[in-house]
């Protein structure tokens, strides 16, 4: 596997973390908002993650990259609240806020950033393989 397959991977892994990450900021900024009816409730946004699998050529090894197909909305129940005073509550007095669960955005939050971390040590780990070839013709 060549230097710039190695990159490509680790860079398509961050951009798809990026986008993770984009979407809980998303859900995080949205959540326990109001809508006044349960068809304008924000619903939390999930990205759907799929592998690319690069072909294998004579004498390379394949490997795989990721990829974010999509970005779709949770089908979590919304949080309806009984709120008679709010002026968003319907004819029962309940209020529909988003399906949004802050500690399973955070969890997913700690994992993004992890993940992308990762990433970057991966590039790291691979610019100082490139540096220390290099050395070995100056010895």
């Amino acid at each position: 596997m060549s230097f710039g397959e190695i990159y490509n991977i680790a860079g398509a892994g961050m951009n798809a973390q990026t986008i993770r990450l984009n979407t809980v900021a998303s859900n995080l900024a949205n959540a326990g908002a109001a809508a006044e009816t349960p068809d304008q409730a924000y619903r939390a946004l999930k990205p759907v993650f799929s592998t690319i699998y690069n072909e294998a050529q004579q004498g390379k090894a394949m490997g795989a990259q990721v990829e974010i197909t999509a970005i779709v909305e949770t089908d979590a129940p919304l949080d309806m609240r009984y709120e008679p005073d709010h002026p968003f509550s319907d004819e029962q007095g309940y209020v529909a806020y988003s399906n949004v669960n802050t500690v399973e955005e955070m969890a997913d939050m700690m994992a993004a950033s992890r993940s992308f971390e990762t990433n970057v040590e991966v590039m790291n780990r691979a610019r100082s393989m490139q540096q220390g070839l290099l050395q070995l013709g100056n010895k």
